[in-house]
């Protein structure tokens, strides 16, 4: 079955960078289009940063722009997010998300597009 098990999550002081990871296992990765996701306390789950199954289209919700980057290695079955200057308002769980698709440059941003899910990685930041 489909697994999605993110990692890098942690404590970190506010203006530091963290690097999360989604070992995905179980589907045929490059066929994936795949985001992140995150929930902070008291709050809905929110997007964060979407990449197409060729890594060709992204997009980011305007909070996070110019501080994190989403990227994906198809020959490792891996994705990552890459966060800088992180702010104490980034403090959630970080989740990775993933649904199959014909389409190669699409990305998706509705937490309602993905079909798959993993466990979430908690993320930090201390002001």
């Amino acid at each position: 079955q489909v697994q999605l098990v993110e990692s890098g999550g942690g404590l970190v002081q506010a203006g530091g960078s963290l690097r999360l990871s989604c070992a995905a296992s179980g589907l045929t990765f490059k066929t994936y289009a795949m985001g992140w996701f995150r929930q902070a306390p008291g709050k809905e789950r929110a997007f964060v940063a979407a990449i197409s199954s060729n890594g060709g289209s992204i997009s980011y919700v305007d909070s996070v722009k110019g501080r994190f980057t989403i990227s994906r290695d198809n020959a490792k079955n891996t994705l990552y997010l890459r966060m800088n200057s992180l702010k104490p308002e980034d403090t959630a769980v970080y989740y990775c998300a993933g649904r199959p698709t014909t389409f190669g440059y699409y990305y998706y941003t509705g937490e309602r597009d993905y079909a798959y899910w993993g466990q979430g990685t908690q993320v930090t930041v201390s002001s």
